[in-house]
C-alpha cells in the first residue's frame, strides 16, 4: 500500500448526507453542522466559500469544494450575503431565528432550496462522523480546498447530479460510493498540483532517498524497523538517511512510523471484528496493553473510547 493510497483509503460514507440545492442569488447558507468533512459540486452558477477568518474562495460550473470541519463557515453568493439559512447538526435548517425551513424549501426526493428553477445548482456531501475519514486526511488538508474543472477531466459531477434525485433499491449505497470516489478523485488531484500544500511526507515520495524509505515503512509497518535497518535497505548511510527524512518530512524515520503506526491502528480499529490484539500484531506491537497505552498517550483516548466515538 503506497502513501497515497492509505490517506485515501479511509473515506467510507455510510448513509451520507447528500444534497442537491438549488438556489437564486443572493442567497447566503450558515453552516454550523460540524460535519468532519464536507464535498461542494457546482454545477451550475457560483458558489462562494466565506470562512470566519479568511478570503472568499469561489467556485463556478464543474469545480469542487473540500471543506475540513468542525469548525462553523459561510456559503453564498454574493460573499457579502448576509445568512439566511442555518444548516444545524443533523442537517436541521432554519431561519437566523429559528425557524424550521425543512417543508417551506423541500423541492423533491434529495432537493432542496429557494427556487425549483434557480440558476444556481450545487451538489453536498457531508461525512457525518470522524470515523468516516480517517484522522490522518483530516490532518493532511487545510480549511478548505477548491479543485477546479480545467484540473480533472472526470465525468463525476454530471454522474452525481443525475443519481442524486433519483429513488431506487440501493441507491443509498450507490450515492455514497460516488461521494467516496469524487472526494479520493478530487483530492488526489490537488495533492498532485505543485501548488498545493501537500504534506511533507507526500512531496518527499518522489526522493531518491526518503522516497523508497517511506514505502519501506507504507508497506511493512509490523517490522521492528531502526534507522539502522531502513538506511541498509535504501543503500545509503544512517546520517544521511535521518538527516534527509527529517528535512523532508518534517520528523525523524521513527517519530513518523509511530504516528503511521497509530493512524492505521485508528483505522482498523473501526472495522466490525477486528481485535485490539490483532491489530496491534498488524501495525507493529508487540501486545495489546502496548497498543492501548500508546493509543491513550498520543490520541487521548483509549482504543475502545475511540471505537464507540467513531461509530456512535
Amino acid at each position: 500500500m503506497d502513501a497515497l493510497t492509505a490517506l485515501l483509503d479511509g473515506p467510507r460514507a455510510r448513509g451520507a448526507f447528500l444534497l442537491r440545492s438549488v438556489l437564486t442569488p443572493p442567497w447566503s447558507l450558515r453552516i454550523r453542522d460540524e460535519a468532519a468533512l464536507s464535498i461542494a459540486a457546482v454545477v451550475r452558477g457560483t458558489a462562494y466559500y466565506v470562512p470566519d477568518d479568511g478570503e472568499p474562495i469561489a467556485a463556478g460550473p464543474g469545480d469542487v469544494l473540500v471543506i475540513r470541519g468542525p469548525e462553523h463557515y459561510t456559503v453564498a453568493d454574493p460573499p457579502g450575503t448576509a445568512p439566511q439559512i442555518i444548516i444545524h447538526p443533523g442537517q436541521r435548517c432554519t431561519t437566523p431565528q429559528g425557524e424550521d425551513l425543512a417543508e417551506l424549501m423541500h423541492l423533491g426526493v434529495r432537493t432542496w432550496g429557494t427556487d425549483a428553477e434557480g440558476p444556481t445548482l450545487v451538489l453536498t456531501g457531508a461525512y457525518q462522523l470522524a470515523g468516516e475519514v480517517s484522522r490522518r486526511l483530516l490532518s493532511a488538508l487545510p480549511t478548505a480546498v477548491v479543485v477546479p474543472r480545467p484540473d480533472w477531466d472526470t465525468p463525476l459531477v454530471s454522474l452525481l447530479a443525475d443519481e442524486i434525485a433519483k429513488d431506487r433499491p440501493g441507491q443509498e449505497a450507490v450515492l455514497d460510493r460516488l461521494l467516496d470516489l469524487m472526494l479520493i478523485t478530487a483530492l488526489r488531484t490537488w495533492l498532485a498540483r505543485p501548488s498545493s500544500s501537500a504534506p511533507g511526507w507526500y512531496r518527499a515520495q518522489s526522493d531518491p532517498t526518503v522516497g523508497p524509505a517511506l514505502q519501506l515503512l507504507h508497506h511493512n509497518p509490523a517490522l521492528q524497523w531502526t534507522v539502522a535497518d531502513l538506511a541498509a535497505k535504501v543503500g545509503v548511510s544512517r546520517a544521511l538517511l535521518a538527516r534527509r527524512f527529517t528535512e523532508l518530512v518534517g520528523e525523524p524515520p521513527m517519530a513518523y512510523l509511530a504516528g503511521w503506526r497509530l493512524a492505521l491502528a485508528a483505522d482498523l480499529l473501526l472495522e466490525p471484528d477486528a481485535t485490539l490484539a490483532a491489530v496491534a500484531r498488524r501495525v507493529g506491537y508487540g501486545s495489546a496493553f502496548a497498543l492501548s497505552a500508546a493509543f491513550k498517550r498520543v490520541r487521548g483516548v483509549s482504543p475502545r473510547e475511540h471505537r464507540e466515538q467513531c461509530t456512535a
